[in-house]
């Protein structure tokens, strides 16, 4: 099996090569909201890039809970200017018979303070993290959760009605359906909480309400955490369970991932345990989860993240533990990396995350070792969102732009957004 295969989903919906561009979140909607020429002109690029399907960035459901201020989000009636919003960047993102998946969405307890000071959850279980950055959520009614189930369904009309080819719900990183399927968060004594099959519940709800809005030939997708990595939490067991459970719902992707924000294992593989021996296991923060859902799941999958070299890639595709190899951050960087690899030209994509880092110097040698590590993950989140931002003006990537400067133009950019917000 070769990276340039094609791969026909279960629908009948046909990926051209198994390279994906995975999800990241963009931070190019208007203040409400809505899809803006930014995702046109950055999508395009990455459809031009080569890659088989691109999933986008987070679109919520509840414009109340954002996972940041400037995701795409739909509720209620659109207006023209949304519906034009969303075709233009459809229709950028679908060029050259690319497939592009809408990721639907909903934050929950993950929203940050400046968008909801008391978000939802499944119950009212803070975030454990340091700083103020989250606010305490109120736990969900039923018919809340019921609400939010025709949501998804909706928001997935709305992604078929304007162009987009596919759908992936997610259900992964601590997000509110990744929350309901945790039992240290969700601590509901109803047919939403306890048991798994009640855990998962409202993805199963989700995806039969998708379903019913898009039918059986249009694609849909779950992202799901193969494990949160916390005592207590969503497991791998859990894991390979909900994957039975999503046989029998028919979906025709799965993507593999794992963490949330208290472990965020998706954006690197400390703690996690590699397959010792092959090229791919040392790359992959995930395959070796992957080859244990491949023993359950009758759906395709995908694996997103760590992959940098052609070698891991053909390797995963060859041992059966993927389907797809999702790419992230090097396509901040090089948004043509897929076309460079099917082609030959390129061997390994860039791995900027690995040099990227503020040093004590900058802040005086007794700098708290808290706030460098601190500092280093949101100046190495920050520089690729930048990256993002620019080629959505139009821009080449600035591949000299610094840790600390990108974290504070960050952090700044994220507060203008937040004071956009309509309301």
């Amino acid at each position: 099996m070769s990276l340039s295969d094609p791969l026909t989903l279960p629908c009948g919906a046909v990926l051209k090569n198994r390279l994906a561009k995975a999800a990241m979140t963009e931070g190019l909607a208007d203040p409400v909201n809505r899809a803006t020429p930014a995702h046109a002109r950055l999508y395009a690029r990455w459809a031009e890039g080569g890659a088989g399907m691109l999933l986008t960035g987070n679109v919520q459901i509840d414009r109340m809970c954002l996972e940041r201020p400037g995701n795409v989000a739909i509720e209620g009636e659109q207006d023209g200017a949304a519906i034009e919003g969303l075709k233009a960047f459809a229709a950028a993102g679908t060029r050259g018979g690319t497939q592009l998946f809408m990721q639907i969405s909903h934050a929950g307890r993950q929203t940050p303070i400046s968008v909801n000071p008391e978000p939802v959850a499944p119950s009212a279980v803070p975030l454990r993290l340091p700083g103020k950055n989250f606010g305490p959520p109120r736990a969900l009614a039923e018919a809340e959760i019921e609400d939010l189930v025709g949501r998804f369904g909706y928001v997935a009309s709305i992604a078929a009605a304007t162009g987009f080819s596919g759908v992936q719900i997610h259900a992964a990183h601590g997000y509110l359906l990744s929350e309901f399927l945790s039992p240290l968060v969700n601590r509901r004594t109803d047919r939403w909480g306890g048991s798994l099959e009640n855990r998962a519940r409202f993805l199963l709800e989700a995806v039969r309400s998708v379903r019913a809005a898009v039918g059986r030939s249009f694609p849909v997708a779950v992202k799901l955490n193969s494990a949160d990595f916390q005592q207590g939490g969503f497991s791998n067991e859990d894991c390979l369970a909900v994957v039975g459970m999503l046989n029998e719902a028919g979906i025709d992707l799965l993507e593999i991932s794992g963490g949330t924000y208290e472990q965020p294992r998706m954006v690197g593989g400390a703690g996690i345990e590699p397959v010792a021996g092959t090229t791919g296991a040392r790359e992959a923060y995930f395959l070796d989860y992957a080859a244990k859902v491949r023993e359950v799941a009758r759906m395709p999958l995908m694996v997103t993240g760590g992959f940098r070299t052609r070698a891991a890639m053909e390797e995963a595709l060859a041992s059966g533990a993927c389907d797809v190899v999702g790419l992230g951050r090097p396509l901040c960087v090089l948004p043509d990396g897929p076309k460079q690899l099917l082609e030959g030209a390129l061997d390994a994509l860039p791995a900027y995350e690995r040099t990227l880092r503020i040093g004590p110097g900058i802040l005086g040698p007794r700098s708290p070792v808290l706030l460098m590590k601190a500092l280093n993950g949101w100046g190495k989140q920050g520089w690729f969102c930048l990256q993002l931002l620019r080629m959505g003006a139009g821009k080449d990537p600035d591949l000299g732009l610094g840790v600390l400067a990108a974290f504070l133009a960050y952090r700044k950019n994220e507060g203008a957004a937040a004071a956009r917000l309509a309301r």
